[in-house]
């Protein structure tokens, strides 16, 4: 009898702990739910910054390097002007 009252006992302890009903995994879940959801919208909205950013990025850097272009034929230009007024003071130097 003692046995019995004993088994039943440790079979009573053993079951009683570790379950959890809907509504506790429920109430646990739910905050964890709702943070879940804040940090993808975060995480989304920092995605399209990134992106927005790199476009601007690559607009700027497109800019410049069409910048740089300009500059580059204007030197030559002054360069070819410059060399043409040298010879032309050269040859009226010469007169």
């Amino acid at each position: 009898m003692k046995k019995i009252f004993l088994l039943a006992f440790v079979a009573i302890i053993l079951f009683s702990f570790g379950c959890a009903t809907k509504d506790y995994v429920k109430l646990q879940i739910d905050p964890l739910e709702e943070r879940i959801s804040q940090l993808e919208s975060l995480v989304t909205e920092a995605k399209e910054q990134s992106q927005e950013a790199m476009k601007t990025a690559k607009d700027c850097r497109d800019s410049a390097e069409a910048a740089a272009d300009r500059a580059e034929a204007t030197f030559k230009k002054a360069e070819t002007a410059a060399e043409r007024a040298r010879k032309a003071f050269e040859l009226h130097q010469a007169k």
